[in-house]
């Protein structure tokens, strides 16, 4: 399949340009802000319009500092040690989700801190707002023609512009459908189950991890890394400590359940 030209510029206003991949982020923060109040009623936690508007721009903060700072130490540490002021230039691309998470993890518990509120009640609701975001952000990735697929022969093969001649998996929607779609609908399940407090946010990582890591089979890895130890790719590796994190945060749940 031809992939298919689209400009990854909507409209120029004078020197300013609005960018799909921008759109996505404007678009996956409202649809955030519109999901955490749903949920919020769902599970009677006090987040009101003031309070939700406010952990989304504590989350802002914290993804674009968390996502750029992740892809200067994780992806590419030696370049930016040489050229120290690139790393600020966020506009020529280069965000890492793992270090995006970070950032958002150490924004909510400083919200939560600050506002008194049950971290994990509230990271329940925020990991499933959060999902919108991924997929779109994903489908932003495959309007910019980037994060292209390895080559394959399958019928739906793309030939990505700068990628070379050869058909490539179009693992941006690949991406886009485990962990946006399906996540969203997996969480959204356990909050309408009435899960335990806390089971939706382990869950969140145990199974972001699992569809990353098997996502990175059909992705082509960072060139300037290629593949790791052991054949695995740098976004292999950064998930499992997610998913063992995810696993062990199940597990305790379920022996403070015993508990009590």
């Amino acid at each position: 399949m031809t992939f298919p030209q689209i400009d990854p510029v909507i409209i120029h206003l004078g020197p300013l340009a609005l960018r799909w991949y921008g759109l996505m982020y404007l678009l996956g923060f409202i649809a955030g802000y519109a999901l955490i109040r749903h949920l919020s009623r769902l599970r009677d936690l006090p987040l009101n319009a003031d309070l939700a508007a406010d952990l989304i721009f504590y989350c802002a903060i914290g993804v674009v500092l968390g996502g750029r700072l992740g892809y200067v130490f994780f992806y590419n540490p030696a370049w930016y040690l040489q050229h120290p002021l690139e790393a600020l230039e966020i506009w020529k691309g280069g965000m890492s989700f793992h270090g995006g998470l970070l950032g958002v993890v150490v924004a909510t518990l400083i919200f939560c801190r600050r506002q008194n509120l049950p971290v994990l009640a509230v990271g329940d609701v925020l990991v499933t707002a959060a999902t919108v975001g991924l997929g779109l952000g994903r489908i932003g990735n495959f309007i910019n023609a980037e994060l292209w697929g390895r080559p394959t022969d399958l019928p739906w093969g793309m030939v990505f512009p700068g990628a070379g001649p050869e058909p490539r998996h179009p693992s941006q929607l690949y991406q886009a459908f485990l962990e946006g779609f399906v996540l969203l609908l997996l969480l959204y399940w356990l909050h309408r189950r009435k899960a335990t407090t806390g089971a939706v946010f382990f869950t969140f990582f145990l199974a972001y991890g699992a569809f990353r890591f098997l996502v990175e089979f059909f992705r082509q890895p960072d060139a300037h890394l290629g593949y790791l130890w052991g054949g695995a790719t740098m976004g292999q590796i950064l998930c499992l400590p997610m998913i063992l994190f995810g696993i062990g945060g199940l597990l305790w749940l379920r022996r403070q359940g015993r508990a009590a």
